[in-house]
């Protein structure tokens, strides 16, 4: 019986160990892919300024759009500009659209939508100043306790 413990946590273990292992390799992945498109950092492991494992590490800690990685990047020009490139396209391609969307519009059918929602904003305003006005025609009444002195013939 305390064999079957111990191949199960064993087993465990291993299962644990071939996640990691995945996720190792997913990550190392990664990281060639980005050395391919960071040519530079070759020449500055055979120079003798980092060790892969140097690069590695900052590379995990600080991720692949840390500003440090920019100067040794090798491709467009327009690298460190792409991302505002980008912002600024969607936000063009965004104002186009509802543009062109408002062009599309019946601007008869949108007034006829709105007095519709005004005058069901208005049906439901009168309805809660219905209910939360105190009726004015109705007089409070004053009850009286009895009097506990009061004589009553017998």
């Amino acid at each position: 019986m305390p064999d079957c413990i111990v191949c199960n946590r064993q087993m465990s273990w291993l299962r644990g160990v071939r996640k990691l292992t995945e996720k190792q390799n997913n990550s190392i992945g990664r990281f060639k892919e980005f050395v391919k498109s960071h040519p530079k950092l070759v020449s500055e492991v055979r120079k003798g300024r980092y060790s892969w494992q140097e690069i590695y590490e900052e590379w995990y800690l600080l991720g692949e759009e840390d500003q440090k990685w920019l100067e040794y990047y090798e491709g467009p020009a327009d690298i460190h500009h792409s991302g505002e490139k980008d912002e600024k396209d969607s936000k063009n391609a965004l104002v186009s659209t509802l543009l062109s969307t408002i062009k599309n519009m019946d601007m008869d059918q949108i007034q006829s939508h709105i007095s519709s929602l005004g005058q069901a904003i208005s049906a439901v305003q009168g309805l809660l100043t219905q209910f939360q006005s105190k009726p004015e025609n109705t007089v409070p009444t004053e009850s009286k306790p009895p009097n506990p002195f009061a004589l009553r013939k017998d």
